[in-house]
């Protein structure tokens, strides 16, 4: 079975809906989409767009993401699985290169480490520092233009 087939089987399943409802939500026969997702047939790409967007993911990883035993199917738009990562003994990892590429990250480039400890949201994220200085910069201009504000009335 082909990438494209699999990855419109996992997501279609992903996604609680029937073969007759992906079928219908695309403007095909539950048969054209049953022989898609075996790999008889192969949509074409207006079809494969349609996919896409109802199953919330990019056409790119609708395409070539490759499934393996154990990987969460393909992503939503936006959203990138970059692979695994083990951390050193002093907590250094090695940050895989096509997210290096992706997010143009170089050699010397200072990342913020955020966390969140909520249940059900937890994780850790690395933004570079640019974001970073940039929010502080909007929200220090937002808390001025309140104080503008509250001093005018």
């Amino acid at each position: 079975m082909n990438n494209l087939a699999r990855n419109m089987a996992v997501l279609r399943r992903a996604s609680g809906l029937s073969q007759e409802k992906a079928a219908e939500a695309v403007g095909v026969t539950r048969q054209a989409l049953a022989k898609w997702e075996a790999g008889e047939t192969t949509p074409d790409v207006l079809h494969c767009d349609k996919l896409a967007e109802l199953y919330g993911v990019s056409l790119d990883d609708l395409l070539h993401y490759e499934q393996r035993p154990g990987n969460p199917p393909p992503p939503p738009r936006g959203k990138h699985v970059f692979g695994v990562v083990q951390m050193g003994e002093r907590g250094q990892i090695v940050i895989p290169k096509r997210a290096r590429e992706l997010f143009h990250l170089n050699r010397g480039d200072t990342l913020v480490v955020l966390g969140d400890t909520n249940p059900g949201t937890a994780g850790i994220a690395l933004v570079p520092a640019q974001f970073l200085t940039a929010l502080m910069e909007v929200a220090t201009q937002v808390q001025q233009e309140a104080d503008r504000k509250e001093e005018g009335q």
